[in-house]
């Protein structure tokens, strides 16, 4: 099974930027989508994902602000934060889906916006 290593995370005030990365350990089958996710006060909130056929999808509170981008030949998956807001804050986490369903998740990554 596939390891997701998270980095990139941490402390930056409103209106900066931050960019996440994520790095696949392991050969990957049957890849669906990657994305990243934020804790939620009950779940996992989605922020964006990146499908394999290039499509991306965005939580409506990132879009236009945030942009996932993918590097196959480095199997990782990059999120660029822009214009970063308080409630941005929380812990990030990287999902790697598969084709029927089996999901790793990486081990989160703190990101932190002061006002």
């Amino acid at each position: 099974q596939e390891q997701l290593v998270e980095s990139g995370g941490g402390l930056v005030q409103a209106g900066g930027s931050l960019r996440l990365s994520c790095a696949v350990n392991g050969i990957i089958f049957s890849f669906n989508h990657m994305g990243w996710y934020r804790q939620g006060k009950i779940q996992r909130e989605l922020v964006a994902v990146v499908t394999a056929a290039g499509s991306t999808v965005y939580g409506d509170s990132v879009l236009g602000r945030f942009t996932i981008s993918r590097d196959n030949a480095k199997k990782a998956v990059y999120l660029q934060m822009s214009s970063l807001r308080p409630e941005d804050t929380g812990v990030y986490y990287c999902k790697l889906a598969h084709v029927g369903g089996l999901e790793v998740w990486g081990q989160g990554t703190q990101v932190t916006v002061s006002s």
